[in-house]
């Protein structure tokens, strides 16, 4: 049997060091323990009778439950002890319909908690080894959760107390997931996946009674989800990407009268029934802007209630109407919670995460540029001018890929930028939110495609009169590490400097084995099963070209990575080592796929810093 092999925590190098540049200083206000000391609040509902506001904050070291009364006030504890999660993972409380309980995931099982604060949450999910996604059923009783069992995703249906469970979906032939009680708590309808068709997302109801479940939309490589339930029970809206871009559908509970509702030609993100069941809301990708708008739910018609360059996500609407809750960011401002009015859009803010110092400083917000790629084909991205530029440029290619760079709030990018950094973030094909055409445009072709995308970001920094063509950096996360392994592999005009790769990969068949069920099944989703599309495996690992590369590497993971497992970066720094290339390689124990630890944070940008300083900034 073959012994795991044990990386621990560590700094290596290979060749000569970065090391901090003594004439580089801060610019004036700016500082990296300023940028790191916003606790961010995430992940909010309203609750029924729309006097309390429930979300999550992280700080402390931990990501609790926090509420907060809507008109304003101090936040009240609900939560000690749970764990801090990566916000893109987590997911918003839910309120009994009765309002007098929370329920949430916490450190991987179910719990319940008094939403006044005066008890201790509970765990109701012991009868299994993890749990999540708690959602109530109208009696403010009973509670389905989502468990892991023969390797899917099934849906169990236990109560507040946590009695022995019963199965609503059973099967081994794909995930059940996203469950809608109907309102009168007969019916749920939810998402489902097919293991044999991972192009393909379903809509289907059970019988909470019964357990008999049907059909109500599913067509090969065709997604439908996010069912969601108009006040009276008539009417299932849904999100399908059949006209190119995710629009809202609708159908009735006995599988007649689908229908598209809107055709916007951009992405709705989210959204949600008014009480009265005349009108949606939601949020509406426009080239990253998050827009906030009402829907008709007769006709369709849009009427925009706030835009900009900003992000709207979550809206929660009032019992009576009146407004909505939403959670709001901008490319300067941190997310918090908002109240906007139904009748004109007026805002008012409720929570209040961004330090004055901060927020006094000058920031960027990016704008919106486009260059052809190698093929022609148009490549969308955000620059970044500086006010005062140093004449070196970073390109940043997002996660994912299947993510956007939109216009979230992003401190270390205003950080470099207030430092005179030039930034463009690319959004190369496969990226979300400019069609589905658009965002499958890298299956079975990654790191060949958007690769190219991403060189061409380079040549497009090459045009800006205040940027050094050879002081061009490529910074990325996730697989946007990937990105920089591929491009310092794989180009051979050597268009950047050095790269930063934040747990990134090399070698994706590798990767594949060891990574966690969900991203394993991702990976497949684009590029198919290894043992029948090697080739496309084979293409799409830089490691296998890492003697083309020239550039210094600076490479950062977590221990406890498993979507994009540490082993990915230390067989990319043992390929470096073997080829003599010069490389930093830092990691670290207790961390995830996204760092978690404040000193953690403190210490990667640290490093990557004084990397940038030393091989960009000219001497």
């Amino acid at each position: 049997m073959t012994t795991p092999i044990k990386i621990e925590e560590k700094y290596e190098r290979n060749g000569w060091p970065a090391v901090k540049r003594p004439d580089i200083k801060p610019p004036d206000g700016w500082s990296l323990e300023l940028i790191n000391s916003v606790n961010l609040i995430h992940h909010h509902r309203l609750s029924p009778d729309g006097q309390t506001l429930a979300f999550c904050w992280q700080r402390d070291g931990e990501t609790n439950i926090y509420t907060v009364p809507a008109g304003g006030g101090w936040p009240q504890r609900i939560t000690v002890g749970r764990k801090p999660t990566v916000y893109w993972m987590d997911r918003a409380p839910q309120w009994s319909g009765d309002g007098r309980f929370l329920t949430f995931t916490m450190n991987g099982h179910v719990h319940v908690a008094p939403a006044d604060g005066t008890g201790l949450a509970k765990k109701i999910s012991d009868f299994t080894d993890g749990a999540y996604a708690p959602v109530w059923l109208p009696d403010s009783n009973r509670l389905i959760v989502g468990v892991s069992r023969q390797e899917c995703s099934k849906l169990l249906l236990t109560d507040r107390d946590g009695s022995w469970p019963r199965a609503l979906t059973t099967g081994e032939e794909g995930d059940d997931f996203d469950a809608q009680p109907s309102p009168q708590g007969d019916f749920i309808a939810y998402a489902h996946r097919p293991l044999n068709d991972l192009n393909r997302l379903d809509l289907r109801l059970v019988e909470v009674e019964t357990g008999q479940v049907r059909q109500l939309v599913g067509a090969p490589k065709q997604k439908s989800w996010f069912p969601r339930w108009s006040p009276d029970g008539q009417w299932i809206a849904f999100l399908s990407q059949r006209p190119n871009f995710n629009e809202v559908w609708l159908i009735r509970p006995d599988g007649s009268g689908e229908h598209q509702l809107t055709h916007l030609g951009h992405d709705v993100g989210e959204f949600s029934w008014s009480p009265d069941g005349r009108t949606l809301v939601a949020t509406i990708n426009r080239g990253g802007a998050m827009d906030l708008a009402l829907i008709d739910a007769d006709s369709g018609a849009v009427t925009d209630l706030r835009t900009g360059l900003g992000i709207y996500v979550r809206p929660c609407w009032s019992p009576d109407g009146s407004y909505l809750t939403v959670e709001y960011e901008n490319a300067t401002t941190p997310p918090d919670l908002y109240r906007v009015e139904v009748d004109g859009g007026a805002m008012t803010q409720l929570t209040f995460s961004n330090p004055p110092a901060l927020a006094r400083l000058p920031q960027v917000t990016p704008e919106r540029i486009s260059y052809q790629s190698y093929d022609d084909l148009e490549i969308h991205a955000f620059l970044y001018k500086p006010a005062k530029p140093n004449g070196a440029a970073i390109l940043r290619p997002h996660g994912g890929p299947t993510d956007q760079w939109r216009f979230d709030w992003d401190p270390l990018t205003q950080y470099l930028v207030a430092k005179g950094y030039t930034f463009v973030a690319p959004n190369f094909r496969g990226s979300t939110g400019y069609g589905v055409a658009f965002e499958h445009g890298n299956y079975d072709n990654w790191g060949v495609g958007d690769t190219q995308d991403c060189l061409y970001g380079a040549r497009y920094l090459h045009t800006l009169d205040w940027v050094n063509p050879a002081k061009i950096s490529i910074f990325g996360s996730s697989y946007g590490g990937y990105m920089v392994a591929c491009c310092l592999a794989r180009d051979p005009d050597y268009l950047f400097a050095c790269g930063v790769s934040k747990y990134g990969d090399a070698d994706l068949y590798t990767s594949w084995a060891q990574c966690e069920r969900e991203t394993r099944l991702y990976t497949e989703m684009q590029l198919g099963h290894p043992t029948t599309n090697w080739q496309v495996y084979l293409d799409a690992s830089p490691l296998l070209q890492i003697e083309n590369v020239q550039k210094p590497i600076l490479l950062l993971h977590g221990l406890l990575d498993d979507i994009v497992p540490p082993q990915s970066s230390e067989i990319w720094a043992e390929a470096m080592r073997r080829a003599g290339k010069t490389f930093e390689y830092k990691t670290y124990a207790d961390e995830p796929h996204g760092f978690l630890k404040h000193e953690t944070e403190m210490d990667y940008q640290r490093r990557l810093e004084i990397f940038m300083d030393w091989y960009l900034v000219p001497r």
